[in-house]
């Protein structure tokens, strides 16, 4: 990019303001302390790109796992794994980054926003591949994804407020159940939630999908209203 584009970027982002991160799940306070445990005892050469670039590699993993079980079902322990290293680069890079005092905020939620998007593309064209989730119930389940992520994206940048969790529940929490459901799915591959023609996956995916559309419409509301009233005209 030319320098006189950069400095006209850099001009239009001079008055930035940090979103207040909106994170209340089961686990928050127990996860800020392991955290921030991990933050202290990090080695001085591993900084927080470091950090997201590995969680960033551990969901494609993720991905690559679920198709690999279409030929064995240890690719369901593999998923669990690498949804771990997920965690670890996913969760700590931020925190490292405070801990030291080394925050980036308009980079680092671009890049980590960014990257999740593409992860959680790759995982759920992953579980489509595996045989245990149905290609167009994975194609429904991006789509909600993405369409919850463009609200919460707006209304970032609109209302400077990042919502990180519903009804006490956030990104760890939907790791731990990825893995619960895959160590059940594991010992009980055949199984059939009510009778249903579908699988665990496919059954947990619906409801899954169908959550966040609601969400999405629900916020959608919500956040019309307070821009409306911030901007009423006369």
């Amino acid at each position: 990019m030319p320098q006189v584009q950069l400095k006209i970027a850099a001009s239009r982002i001079s008055g930035f303001r940090e979103a207040v991160r909106i994170q209340e799940s089961f686990v928050t306070k127990a996860e800020k302390r392991v955290l921030r445990w991990l933050a202290e005892r990090m080695p001085e050469r591993v900084n927080s790109d470091h950090l997201t670039g590995l969680g960033a590699v551990a969901m494609f993993l993720v991905g690559a796992s679920y198709a690999s079980t279409r030929f064995t079902p240890y690719g369901l322990l593999l998923a669990c794994f690498f949804l771990a290293v997920n965690w670890f680069g996913d969760s700590l890079d931020g925190t490292l980054a405070r801990y030291r005092s080394r925050q980036r905020p308009r980079y680092g939620f671009y890049v980590d926003k960014m990257i999740d998007c593409f992860g959680v593309t790759a995982l759920f064209a992953g579980m489509g591949a595996s045989g245990h989730l149905q290609p167009l119930i994975a194609v429904w389940l991006l789509v909600a994804y993405l369409l919850l992520s463009s609200e919460i994206f707006l209304a970032t940048y609109s209302l400077a407020e990042f919502k990180m969790s519903y009804f006490q529940f956030g990104p760890t929490e939907l790791r731990m159940l990825l893995c619960a459901g895959n160590l059940y799915v594991f010992f009980h591959p055949a199984v059939r939630p009510f009778g249903l023609p579908l699988t665990l996956f496919d059954f947990g995916a619906l409801i899954g999908a169908g959550g966040m559309v609601a969400i999405a419409i629900v916020s959608f509301v919500r956040h019309t209203r307070i821009l409306y009233d911030a901007e009423r005209l006369p």
